[in-house]
């Protein structure tokens, strides 16, 4: 078995937005779907984990694309494992059809006792087999999630209660569940003009159904924007960082 899994997806019409293109958040699925199905196929993923109360967390995740795949376009993940340490390992991800380039995606993952929710050595699983999938020569030329640095005067823009549908199998909210409510944090008209260029997401800590998510937003400059995800505790859950350019 190779070490990069390739993976056959479908832009299905109703994930699509009003231009017939895929959403950020079901493409962000489509990878998660990749990741899981490389894993499992390599046996450290969630059918070896689970019943041994361990799982996969998402920490962080970047997606920078030039083109998004339209409506019934039929479209291939690639994603591999570049890196793997004690408590973190790195994914990447290629989106293409054909020799057609859509983007790539970056993301670091932990893995955690799912009765501690403490994290768990990766390299202890299967005795580090882990290590042998890692391809760290194959390239991936997006830059890695950076740091977002956010000041307290960041105004608040809308605040959420959270439910059934925003719950993954984790117990948690979902890690894309995150991505959609801080794209919808502007207007439709707002995406007629500029498009989402390269999406960050840094996971903080957990949230669970019937908290309240509070999301802040600065300008940093023309085009990108910061966000912070907060419960009413004030325990910050995430940031984002997004780019966006205009279509023009």
């Amino acid at each position: 078995m190779e070490k990069i899994g390739r993976y056959e997806f479908l832009a299905e019409p109703f994930h699509c937005d009003f231009e017939r293109r895929l959403t950020m958040g079901h493409l962000g699925n489509h990878l998660l779907n990749a990741a899981d199905f490389h894993s499992n196929d390599r046996n450290f993923g969630m059918n070896y984990l689970n019943p041994r109360h361990l799982t996969w967390v998402l920490s962080r995740l970047a997606i920078e694309l030039d083109e998004m795949p339209k409506a019934y376009d039929r479209f291939m993940v690639e994603t591999w494992v570049e890196s793997a340490m004690r408590f973190f390992t790195n994914r990447n991800f290629k989106i293409i059809a054909g020799d057609k380039v859509y983007g790539y995606g970056r993301s670091v993952w932990a893995m955690i006792d799912t009765e501690t929710r403490q994290p768990a050595d990766i390299l202890s699983i299967r005795d580090g087999e882990m290590l042998q999938w890692t391809d760290a020569e194959r390239e991936c030329p997006i830059a890695k999630s950076s740091r977002v640095k956010m000041d307290d005067e960041a105004s608040l823009v809308r605040s959420i209660d959270t439910f059934y549908s925003d719950v993954d199998m984790n117990g948690h909210v979902n890690s894309i569940r995150y991505i959609e409510h801080v794209i919808d944090l502007w207007p439709t008209d707002w995406y007629h003009t500029y498009r989402l260029f390269r999406f960050e997401v840094a996971y903080v800590a957990e949230a669970h159904a019937g908290d309240r998510l509070s999301f802040y937003r600065e300008q940093e400059c023309e085009g990108i924007f910061n966000v912070r995800i907060c419960k009413d505790d004030g325990v910050e859950v995430a940031r984002c960082k997004l780019f966006f350019v205009n279509k023009a």
